[in-house]
């Protein structure tokens, strides 16, 4: 993308990030662990990157305040409405593709 100024670069950036979260939260039948077994992260990895911007910012942002931003709600009320038991091959798949961490 060199051929766009970093301000015009951080914009489009910008509406990626709020059209990739907008889409996770209309495909809440797609759980973090899937995510985290096919592509390396989750709604949870994104609001933690979304707080350490802010951190390194110096900009203040709470983890809940973050977990918010990209669930569009408070985190346990997501859990509760979307949340679904992991299933013994999503925790294998998991503890293989993560080296049991």
């Amino acid at each position: 993308m060199a051929q766009f100024d970093p301000a015009t670069q951080t914009e489009l950036e910008a509406a990626v990030f709020r059209r990739l979260v907008a889409h996770l939260r209309e495909r809440s039948d797609v759980q973090n662990i899937d995510l985290m077994n096919l592509a390396g992260f989750c709604r949870n990895c994104l609001s933690n990157w979304l707080k350490d911007a802010a951190d390194a910012k110096g900009l203040p942002l709470t983890k809940d305040e973050s977990r918010e931003a990209v669930y569009g709600m408070p985190y346990e009320m997501w859990k509760e409405r979307h949340q679904a038991e992991a299933t013994p091959e999503q925790k294998a798949a998991f503890a293989d593709r993560s080296g049991g961490h």
